[in-house]
């Protein structure tokens, strides 16, 4: 599906899942090389960027969580030329889509705040798209602030789970973006071969929103490995004091069980078997050394 749109001297071709008669029409129109053309119709594995003498070629993929529940890539080839800028995607992004309308607006009301020249327009989608992933990252950030209450109420064992997620979702995310370093780097420089030297400023302003979210990928990242280690240690005490209660049970059952074994062995010389009131010195016994052992117990602190 092609669409079209035009601001002042500027025109904008945005294309979903392109068929090869709409990437000749484009071919034919801006005179774009037939490498590039072909690699439009089907997705590519890597960003990057190359430039020519007419215009420049860009290939980013950005996150997508918030709206699938589930980490995936989208995909947006962009060329980028003095006078119009084409962008290719596969699927329906939705920061593109909302900027396409901002963009329709414009150009009805005949506004300039868009540019004098592609570049411009390229600047604002950037801006969108990285401030898109920046909201992509609210649901990890509601996600860790869920983490933390649970793990202070109790509930560290489910949290192993739900910490796991959100650090492959951060990873994920960031494995995505990290390679815009590299592409927007290369961008800069040209697109001041371009633009010349007066777009300078725009271009960094572009990687600088890459950087800002990126800064926040790392930020969270800390914030779950602190999660990670404080429900691990809380946990771990947890375990450590389930296992001292056991074990102090353990300790306060096996002399008084083995009171009892001795006593019940049917032999002629076990005390108190025949007496009248055997039954009575035993238990006697038993709570006798039960309490000697939890008053030593309590004198090494151990309860």
């Amino acid at each position: 599906m092609l669409s079209r749109y035009i601001h002042q001297n500027v025109t904008w071709i945005d294309l979903e899942s392109p068929t090869q008669e709409e990437i000749r029409t484009l071919m034919d129109e801006f005179g774009i090389d037939t490498l590039i053309a072909d690699e439009l119709l089907f997705p590519s594995t890597k960003p990057r960027v190359e430039l020519t003498e007419r215009f420049m070629y860009l290939v980013l993929h950005f996150p997508a969580v918030r709206h699938t529940h589930k980490m995936r890539e989208q995909e947006i080839d962009i060329i980028l030329g003095k006078n119009f800028i084409i962008t290719t995607r596969y699927e329906m992004i939705d920061p593109l889509h909302k900027f396409s309308k901002v963009f329709e607006v414009n150009s009805l009301l005949d506004k300039s705040n868009l540019g004098e020249h592609a570049g411009f327009v390229l600047y604002y989608m950037l801006k969108r798209l990285y401030r898109s992933v920046d909201h992509e990252l609210d649901s990890v950030r509601q996600s860790l602030s869920s983490i933390e209450e649970h793990i202070f109420s109790g509930d560290e064992v489910a949290m192993v789970s739900a910490i796991s997620e959100s650090a492959r979702a951060l990873l994920n995310i960031r494995q995505t973006i990290e390679p815009h370093r590299e592409v927007l780097r290369e961008f800069e420089t040209a697109a001041a071969h371009l633009f010349g030297p007066a777009y300078a400023p725009f271009a960094r302003s572009a990687s600088d929103e890459y950087y800002r979210v990126h800064n926040h990928v790392m930020r969270l990242t800390e914030s779950v490995h602190e999660l990670r280690e404080t429900n691990n240690s809380l946990l771990s005490t947890k375990q450590n004091e389930t296992m001292r209660v056991l074990t102090i049970m353990a300790l306060f059952t096996f002399p008084l069980s083995l009171i009892a074994t001795t006593f019940a062995i049917d032999a002629p010389s076990t005390p108190f078997i025949r007496d009248v009131n055997g039954f009575w010195i035993i238990v006697g016994l038993m709570i006798a050394v039960g309490l000697s052992m939890f008053a030593y117990f309590r004198y090494q602190k151990w309860l």
